[in-house]
């Protein structure tokens, strides 16, 4: 049952950066931006999980996208996501 759990949490977080990849895709910056704010809240508020779910499917799905499609971090980003960022980045050495 725990890993059926944990499997949804997974794919719920995918789901929802499929959702602000697509609001970035269309022009729809300011819905994305609510999303990426709720995303930060999530990760402020949940336990260790989550915010290992948040940083390693969400954060990695959106950030990827964004840097393909040359937006700018900076101004998407929400100040914890960002710094999530550069953990990421600076840790897998690029």
């Amino acid at each position: 049952m725990k890993a059926t759990t944990a499997m949804n949490i997974y794919q719920q977080a995918q789901r929802y950066a499929d959702i602000t990849k697509a609001l970035i895709r269309t022009g729809n910056i300011q819905r994305a931006k609510f999303y990426l704010l709720k995303a930060e809240n999530i990760f402020n508020t949940g336990t260790a999980e989550i915010r290992n779910v948040i940083t390693n499917v969400y954060l990695f799905s959106v950030s990827g996208f964004i840097e393909r499609h040359h937006c700018n971090i900076k101004s998407l980003l929400p100040e914890s996501l960002r710094n999530e960022y550069y953990k990421q980045v600076n840790t897998s050495g690029l």
